[in-house]
């Protein structure tokens, strides 16, 4: 059963919360010797993307603000300033990562980190496929495959297969985090929480669901696990 065990993250990489949420994930990776398989959840895509107005511009400014007091996370508020006419559509960005999953799952979590981080922190429009040459750059990768695989039909049928997983699994806002013990999906945690919170609670219901005796749910201080 140990062996089987997964974290299940249901995000978007424009989800300002998540961006909140991913030094989680980061301190999480360091503590339990268990994988994070990354669900794209669907924020915005496609047809329910919405033009950036003095509404919608309040809005995200609104949550920006309380993440950022919330998580410490770092937030570039003039990307809103100077975006007239501009689509806040998450297809692009979700699809990306969904190709770099395909080409090595490992570096899907950072990659999607690293979107947010350009996003939220940088001021980076993700939602520009022209800028997805440099956000590839040092995942080992090559970015002509990607680009390839980014504008393919695969991977758009993926990526909303993802959707449709987030919604499978009853989540209906992100960030959400569950564990699948290889029979069913038991949820973490709906909404942001900070580590220290989410943390010592995670690792009292783990020992308490599955045991710790022959190790494998914990990685050690300066022990590479």
């Amino acid at each position: 059963m140990r062996s089987e065990l997964e974290f299940v993250y249901v995000g978007d990489p424009m989800c300002s919360w998540c961006w909140g949420f991913a030094p989680v994930l980061e301190r999480m990776q360091t503590v339990y010797d268990i994988p994070i398989r990354v669900v794209v959840g669907g924020l915005r895509p496609g047809p329910d993307a919405e033009m950036l107005d003095d509404r919608l511009q309040g809005f995200l400014g609104h949550h920006w603000d309380q993440v950022e007091q919330a998580s410490g996370q770092p937030f570039d508020h003039t990307f809103l300033e100077r975006r007239d006419g501009w689509r806040y559509d998450t297809e692009l960005p979700a699809k990306a990562v969904v190709a770099m999953r395909s080409m090595d799952e490992k570096m899907t979590l950072p990659f999607h980190i690293r979107l947010q981080r350009a996003f939220y922190a940088e001021g980076i429009d993700i939602t520009d496929r022209e800028r997805f040459a440099a956000l590839v750059d040092g995942f080992g990768i090559d970015p002509q495959e990607f680009a390839r695989r980014l504008q393919s039909d695969e991977t758009k049928r993926r990526t909303w297969d993802d959707f449709a997983e987030a919604r499978s699994l009853g989540v209906t806002g992100f960030p959400a985090l569950l564990v699948f013990d290889g029979e069913q999906h038991r949820v973490v945690t709906r909404g942001f929480m900070p580590a220290d919170q989410l943390l010592p609670a995670l690792s009292n219901w783990l020992l308490g669901q599955y045991g710790d005796a022959e190790g494998g749910l914990f990685c050690e201080p300066g022990v590479t696990c």
